[in-house]
């Protein structure tokens, strides 16, 4: 069995990881580039946790200028099994008021300027989107979140926008009309990534704000959902330290596949992969290219 590391991607509001013990700071080299920032590594109860902050100390990083491939590469180097994404988000649904979590279940990509897979010319890989969280790590969030009293939705479909302006009235209103539940910035491509990565993935998305469809919200502004974020990031704080004292330390292999995902999904033939890219997949696919 594979001893398990849990990652945690910490969003707005989240620059660094109250309760963390033992913490060595660690600064991570990727072949994608820069990271967002340096990994704290350390663990709570025990359970070996890596943070990174999304946006890093200061929130300098918007959500086009993070290197999600880095990031996610990162994370693998640093022995990352289960990775968690704490995220703010906009709210669809009157049920899911600011200061609740939402544990994303699907995704709906609208973002356009951004890298989406480690794969490409040289070496072509087709992973399955279907299902892009981990049943079992969402069971675990939503059981730590009901220990802990923090109001929590098991499911609900989160669109990424391009950012960084918010939605137009006309977009609200549409994703909205189609049933989605929040609207956040983030959580594509790096749930693509991922999965790529063969790592159990989820999101905790931590709602801010109704958007702008709502008639008494009808302007979201960054002072207003300052003050649900530090809320949300107590509320965030006590979530990981209930997850991570519950957490298997082993780690459980994925009903859906998360972290075989590459089993079947690359379809270039070994005599025509490129070399220089096989290098930068070192650590993202090395089970299945070095096996």
């Amino acid at each position: 069995m594979t001893k398990a590391v849990l990652g945690i991607i910490g969003g707005s509001g989240l620059y660094d990881l109250p309760g963390l013990q033992n913490v060595r700071e660690d600064h991570i080299a990727s072949p994608w580039g820069a990271p967002s920032a340096a990994v704290r590594i350390g663990d709570i109860d025990g359970l070996p946790i890596v943070f990174m902050s999304r946006h890093d100390k200061g929130h300098r990083l918007s959500p086009t200028d993070i290197n999600y491939r880095a990031n996610i590469d990162v994370m693998k180097r640093a022995g990352v099994t289960d990775l968690i994404s704490l995220s703010a988000c906009g709210s669809y649904k009157e049920n899911l008021p600011p200061g609740t979590f939402v544990i994303v279940d699907q995704f709906v990509d609208r973002t356009h300027n951004r890298a989406t897979s480690f794969f490409g010319t040289g070496c072509v890989a087709h992973v399955s989107m279907a299902h892009p969280t981990a049943p079992r790590l969402r069971m675990h969030i939503a059981e730590a979140a009901e220990a802990e009293g923090i109001p929590v939705a098991r499911d609900g479909t989160y669109v990424c926008m391009e950012g960084p302006q918010f939605s137009t009235l006309a977009e609200s209103l549409t994703y909205k009309g189609l049933g989605y539940s929040v609207v956040g910035m983030t959580n594509l491509p790096e749930a693509k990534l991922a999965r790529e990565a063969e790592l159990c993935y989820a999101t905790v998305a931590m709602v801010t704000d109704f958007d702008c469809w709502h008639p008494d919200h009808d302007a979201v502004t960054v002072q207003d959902i300052i003050r649900v974020l530090m809320a949300n990031a107590e509320k965030a704080a006590r979530l990981v330290a209930r997850i991570a004292k519950d957490f298997p330390r082993e780690h459980e292999p994925c009903p859906i596949g998360s972290d075989r995902a590459l089993d079947t999904a690359i379809i270039t033939a070994p005599e025509a992969r490129d070399p220089e890219l096989l290098k930068k997949l070192d650590a993202v696919a090395g089970r299945v290219l070095n096996g």
